[in-house]
């Protein structure tokens, strides 16, 4: 964490459901541009799986806002990292890098931004290289066009 660790220390009560949220939106503006199959993924993903049971739908885009905000900041990606790795259980971890993927696989073309996004997310989660492996099979194979 930088500096400002007092500061994020303030920030850390969000949910896991929120830090979810966070992930995904993390990797959608990782390129710069929020596409929207980006944000029709992380919609349906909120929308449909047991994990976002009891999540309120109406407050997905005060939470993007939320870590829209926290990006904008000079610490912002440090913090919003910290925040997700702090928020989230060890055993949703890998939930958070399988959500970061289908968003990353949603526009059907992943750019070297998002991949790089991907590989830090690894990183700071402690996915393993299996696991991460086999989570990104998955999220193409939903994925795939014919």
């Amino acid at each position: 964490m930088t500096a400002t660790s007092t500061e994020s220390r303030s920030e850390t009560a969000i949910t896991p459901q929120t830090a979810l949220i966070y992930t995904m939106v993390l990797c959608s503006a990782a390129d710069r541009t929020m596409t929207d199959s980006e944000l029709r993924t992380i919609g349906d993903v909120v929308r449909t799986l047991p994990i976002f049971r009891g999540f309120d739908v109406k407050q997905l885009t005060k939470v993007a806002r939320d870590c829209a905000s926290l990006l904008a900041r000079d610490d912002g990606f440090d913090t919003v990292i910290a925040l997700i790795r702090q928020s989230l259980p060890k055993r949703l971890r890998e939930t958070a890098y399988a959500v970061a993927c289908d968003v990353v696989a949603s526009d059907l073309h992943a750019e070297q931004e998002e991949l790089r996004m991907l590989a830090i997310l690894r990183e700071r989660l402690d996915i393993e290289r299996l696991s991460a492996a086999a989570i990104e099979r998955g999220a193409r194979a939903r994925f795939a066009t014919i």
